[in-house]
């Protein structure tokens, strides 16, 4: 009979753990309010409840999902609560509850858009009451009108004296337990309530010149998702905080955003220093890729039959690259004609070498297959370098 498994208590004394746990909940102020749509419309448009334009682009229900979402409101059905948060001046950001806020504001006709005023929305596929498709707001009586104005949402305020770290982690959890957004738009979203500097710091150099051409071959839908401000901070997280991979590649990244955005923390950033590393990495991997004529494509996957990369991006050349460069960073002259030729052959013997690409597809994610990668570009560019 198997023996049954036991884990060794932890002496904790449970005055000082109850005490602990008291501390982190007085840490926290909130409050519930009930507001009405037309209300939180008003706010809206005053300025006074912030959908930030990050949270905007965010905005993708298909109009079916929104047409619904109103008709559940003129039909009274019970609809979640919305997550805001109270900033110094009072005004609140949403946090989560986007899609439906956003799908009144368009009904509406008041929901801006990367600063552009969206046509209002026409319902459509509403299925309980079918007569509702095909009208906009201008279009209902005037008692459903009254009606969706006065259409109330609970919404949960967490208060400006809130302890930040804790509003940061409660956040960060609220935003993670759905299928909606991607784990960068997830990061963006949360670790702002620590510190905006690292984010408003990455999403500014994913729109670098050089790295945006290096990158131009991921897809717009991956655009969308912020999969372009992913691969700088996998730039930098790897380059400055690689020891510390194991094999999950989203908590990873989570964590060195964290490390970096919170005020407490002891992790060093110097956003001179690496702003330059960064920016001449993707300059001399432009200007290798315009050597070698192969436009975009330098992170490309490669075809055998084929003489040059194919336009499908890949991240593990993408890291072996990029992170595999910064050895030789320092010694390489853009203005050297010969070089820049010895770096490209590198890069194109690399895509097509088996030694390198036994460590790229699925499942090599572990920290030795990245070594791999990045050891076998930085082999092969200190030599061109010589």
């Amino acid at each position: 009979m198997a023996r049954r498994k036991t884990t060794q208590a932890v002496l904790v004394d449970p005055d000082e753990l109850i005490t602990s746990v008291d501390a982190k909940v007085n840490s926290v102020r909130t409050q519930s309010i009930d507001f009405s749509f037309n209300e939180l419309a008003d706010m809206y448009q005053a300025d006074e409840l912030i959908i930030d334009p990050e949270f905007q682009r965010m905005f993708r229900w298909p109009e079916g999902s929104q047409a619904r979402f109103i008709e559940s409101l003129l039909l009274e059905l019970p609809v979640p609560p919305i997550f805001l948060i109270e900033r110094e001046d009072r005004v609140y950001e949403l946090i989560d509850g986007l899609q439906r806020i956003s799908s009144y504001l368009h009904f509406r006709g008041q929901l801006k858009v990367a600063g552009e005023l969206q046509d209002p929305l026409v319902l459509a596929d509403c299925d309980i009451v079918k007569e509702l498709n095909g009208l906009t707001y201008a279009d209902l009586p005037r008692a459903l009108e009254i009606k969706l104005k006065r259409s109330y949402i609970r919404a949960e305020i967490l208060r400006k004296e809130s302890d930040r770290r804790l509003r940061y982690y409660m956040f960060k959890r609220l935003n993670t337990g759905g299928e909606i957004l991607e784990a960068q738009e997830v990061r963006n979203a949360t670790i702002r309530l620590l510190s905006n500097e690292f984010n408003s710091f990455l999403s500014a150099l994913s729109k670098d010149e050089n790295f945006a051409y290096c990158v131009d071959t991921i897809s717009d839908n991956q655009k969308l998702q912020k999969f372009d401000q992913e691969l700088v901070l996998r730039f930098f997280s790897y380059k400055n905080d690689g020891n510390r991979y194991r094999h999950d590649v989203a908590n990873f990244l989570t964590d060195y955003m964290e490390a970096v955005s919170d005020p407490t923390s002891d992790t060093a950033f110097d956003y001179d220093a690496e702003r330059s590393i960064f920016e001449r990495t993707f300059r001399a991997l432009r200007m290798i890729s315009a050597h070698l004529g192969i436009n975009s494509k330098i992170f490309g996957t490669v075809d055998p039959r084929y003489p040059e990369p194919k336009s499908q991006f890949s991240v593990y050349h993408y890291e072996g690259l990029v992170l595999g460069l910064q050895p030789v960073l320092d010694r390489i002259d853009l203005e050297n004609a010969g070089q820049i030729d010895r770096l490209g052959t590198a890069v194109m013997k690399g895509k097509f070498d088996r030694e390198f690409l036994k460590h790229c597809g699925g499942g090599k994610n572990s920290r030795n297959e990245l070594n791999a990668r990045i050891n076998y570009f930085a082999k092969a560019f200190k030599a061109a370098v010589s």
